[in-house]
């Protein structure tokens, strides 16, 4: 057989494990999303770590929760800027639960994706764990402290009282979702698969399957461990097997090799997915069955041309993402992140740097069925922030949570162990040392991908990191905000690895200055050459915290803001990002639009996609219209401004003047000649009508589905109307509450969880949250002098 490719070429499991069914008479694994029924408070109530302690007066919350979110702000603190002006402080969850008697003898783990943060957690009054990372899952083996056929009791204290602590909105509580495990004495263990193939061929996939089974039943066992590969239509593709004797007390690692014939391959477009089925069997007796999808992908580095997925060189057309989601906080529920996800998707986004953290798991199983290319981020800083009195005793645990929980996304093609560290200037050589200390803990527990962090200047000038070896140590190395030495850095050092972690989203910089505003988007340092292998924008959405100044709470320089409604320089993206298609866009420029304009060089010119500029009226107007077409032709009122190729522009945007007055402006996008896509502009009247559009006007009843609800104002002709905002009363009805309130606005001091909402340029966001039970749920918007307006949602 001949070898294809040996050394960078691999499977990757997509999900450490799949839903099991909770019953345990038709599975031997329980896995409960536990989730529901918690209580809370917000003091630091030492008492309620006692069983018997009462909680009758507390909130009646579900996870995830953020309790940061909807507090009041406080905006005579400048500390909190990074927090959006929302408080911290101390809080305390609770929750009753039962296991049957019938479960005695088994082992109970109980598993939370993510808690913000130095949170202790008690089962029964005993203390089972402290973790103080909030970016990074962990679970606990409670088997002693439970009381099977009795109540038990678990109380979680979080401890946010130093807030702020990350950088961005960290938010604070249990913000992630929890699991209840409940597992038979010999089962394989947490995050206990690893897949990877030595080599992929056209005809075939050889598969290496590494299995940790771990014995707690008081004495020695020997069982089977059955490995099988199942493809999507449920065919079986391989399967292996093999005794594995365990002593009591005793994890022992199985490997399994099989082979998948004709393997379809995981990539951007098609992100095929398999599953591996790993089976316990005793006496034939199933005792365990853990399942992880995957997917076959081949991903390779090269310091000349740049990144290949599957043999085919891939262009990273990435953004940098904050977790947070807006007025839902950081307890984001998956519905959220696969919207998120699915818009990016349309304007050609195909990476995400998940800065500066590990995201959600939920967050890269979607990236692994969308198809996205991901950098995932273990760290901001080491031993400086918050982080640094952890590092020393926490920094290998939190490295093994991340690689360990998902080594297995096929999604993850580099792992980033930190931002902007201090310790890329170290002049000592203690920084290269630490770098190295960490990049070697990744090759050791995934050797199928290499490491990078991302890397910026505090003197452009100096750029240290060049001449004290801390570059020439790291795998890849990511530039932020360096674009402009790619050239000279290459002939430099022609075997470096180089992309784009960070970039400005308009302006770029020169090697003299970062401030240099000169208009020429990055983009094209990376588009232009095949050595850089990526672009990642800062950032992608709109996030909260990091804020520049009141009255603004967060970051507001994005190509879309935090309720996903992209703005008219998303399209700069959708047009480079999208050769194949056409796209064209058009924008008025005007520096006193009503923007939040963020930090100077992250900023952009103030435009706007509409034609309602009244007191502009007989005044010449700079238009613009961004396009990846060759010709464009501007109608404004029936008059023809001409025709214009796009070669004679920058920025794949063509500029225009023209005399404004009210009615209709069209674009119209020409390759060849021909007209392949249209765009237009109408001015707004009066608004006269509340317009309310679900996302997805059926969804499930399980407590946790989403439907996004955009609320626009229209005047008689159904334009939105950008110039007249308005407050909205919302009420809700039926089998779902509301969740989140939002306009994109940042500036705004309306709460986000409260049932009033002003619009913003005339559209809002409401979103609605199914209960546990089948029916309508019905959402009604009013503001005086319109009709109410009403939608309805089937919960099914």
């Amino acid at each position: 057989m001949k070898q294809k490719i040996i050394k960078t070429t691999f499977i990757i499991a997509a999900i450490t494990m799949a839903a099991f069914v909770s019953n345990a008479q038709t599975s031997p694994r329980i896995h409960d999303r536990f989730d529901f029924d918690w209580k809370f408070t917000l003091a630091d109530v030492q008492e309620a770590k006692n069983p018997v302690f009462d909680d009758t007066g507390w909130a009646d919350v579900q996870l995830p929760h953020d309790w940061s979110i909807g507090q009041p702000f406080i905006e005579n603190d400048w500390r909190l800027g990074s927090m959006a002006y929302l408080p911290g402080g101390t809080g305390w969850y609770r929750k009753t639960f039962e296991l049957p008697a019938g479960q005695e003898g088994k082992q109970v783990y109980i598993h939370f994706d993510g808690v913000y943060h130095q949170s202790d957690v008690y089962v029964n009054g005993k203390h089972a764990g402290f973790h103080p990372y909030g970016y990074t899952s962990f679970e606990y083996d409670i088997t002693p402290y439970i009381r099977f056929g009795e109540k038990n009791v678990i109380a979680v204290r979080v401890d946010h009282s130093n807030s702020p602590t990350s950088r961005w909105y960290s938010g604070s509580g249990i913000y992630r979702h929890v699991w209840l495990k409940v597992l038979n004495p010999v089962h394989v263990s947490n995050w206990g698969t690893y897949v990877t193939t030595p080599q992929i061929e056209k005809e075939t996939a050889g598969v290496v399957v590494r299995t940790n089974v771990e014995n707690y039943s008081g004495q020695s066992k020997t069982v089977i461990l059955e490995s099988e590969i199942r493809a999507a239509d449920g065919s079986v593709a391989a399967q292996a097997s093999s005794p594995v004797n365990l002593a009591e007390g005793e994890k022992k690692e199985v490997n399994h090799r099989l082979s998948v014939a004709n393997p379809r391959l995981w990539s951007i477009d098609e992100p095929a997915m398999y599953t591996l089925v790993s089976v316990v069997r005793e006496n034939s007796k199933v005792i365990d069955r853990y399942e992880t999808p995957f997917g076959i992908r081949d991903i390779r580095f090269d310091p000349d041309k740049g990144f290949f997925l599957n043999g085919k060189p891939v262009k990273m057309k990435g953004m940098d993402i904050h977790q947070d989601a807006g007025s839902l906080g950081t307890a984001v529920p998956d519905r959220s992140f696969e919207r998120r996800l699915q818009i990016l998707k349309e304007y050609g986004c195909n990476a995400i740097r998940c800065s500066h953290n590990p995201p959600a798991p939920e967050f890269l199983d979607l990236c692994d069925r969308l198809g996205f290319l991901v950098i995932d981020e273990v760290f901001d800083k080491w031993k400086s922030g918050y982080y640094a009195q952890y590092f020393d005793d926490w920094w290998e645990k939190d490295m093994s949570s991340a690689l360990l929980r998902d080594r297995n996304h096929p999604s993850i093609v580099l792992w980033s162990i930190g931002n902007e560290v201090v310790e890329q200037n170290d002049t000592t050589g203690t920084g290269v040392e630490r770098l190295k200390m960490l990049q070697d803990f990744v090759h050791k527990t995934d050797p199928t991908r290499k490491a990078t962090m991302a890397i910026a200047p505090n003197d452009i000038r100096k750029r240290a990191y060049n001449a004290n070896g801390f570059n020439d140590a790291l795998d890849v190395v990511g530039y932020n905000y360096q674009e402009q030495f790619f050239a000279d850095d290459h002939r430099k050092y022609p075997k470096r690895i180089i992309y784009a972690s960070e970039v400005f989203p308009y302006y770029r910089s020169s090697q003299e200055r970062v401030r240099e505003y000169e208009e020429r988007n990055p983009w094209y340092d990376t588009g232009n050459n095949d050595f850089i292998f990526g672009y990642f924008i800062w950032a992608g959405v709109d996030y909260l915290g990091e804020s520049s100044g009141l009255p603004s709470k967060g970051w507001p320089t994005c190509p879309f803001d935090v309720c996903m409604f992209e703005k008219p320089i998303a399209a700069f993206l959708k047009a480079v990002w999208n050769e194949d298609k056409p796209v064209l866009n058009i924008a008025v420029v005007d520096q006193s639009l009503n923007l939040d304009h963020g930090k100077d060089h992250w900023s952009w010119p103030k435009i706007a996609s509409h034609w309602t500029f009244p007191s502009y009226f007989g005044q010449v107007l700079h238009l613009q219209t961004i396009t990846n077409c060759e010709e464009v032709e501007l109608w404004v009122n029936r008059t023809s401004m001409g025709r214009r190729k796009l070669s004679g522009y920058i920025n794949n945007t063509i500029n225009w003047r023209a005399l404004y007055s009210p009615g209709k402006i069209i674009a119209k996008g020409y390759n060849r000649g021909v007209e392949v896509i249209s765009y237009e502009l109408s001015t707004a009247g009066r608004p006269v009508k509340i317009e309310l559009v679900a996302d997805r006007p059926v969804i499930e009843a399980d407590g946790q589905d989403l439907s996004h609800i955009t609320v626009r104002l229209l005047d008689e002709n159904g334009v939105v109307v950008p110039n007249d905002d308005r407050t909205i009363i919302f009420t809700i009805e039926g089998e779902g509450k509301l969740i989140g309130l939002d306009n994109g606005d940042l500036r705004s001091n309306e709460p986000f969880k409260g049932n009033t909402r002003t619009t913003y340029f005339g559209k809002a966001l409401a979103t609605v949250q199914s209960a546990r039970t089948k029916g309508a749920i019905r959402l009604k918007a009013r503001t005086d002098g319109m009709q109410e307006s009403v939608i309805t949602i089937t919960s099914e």
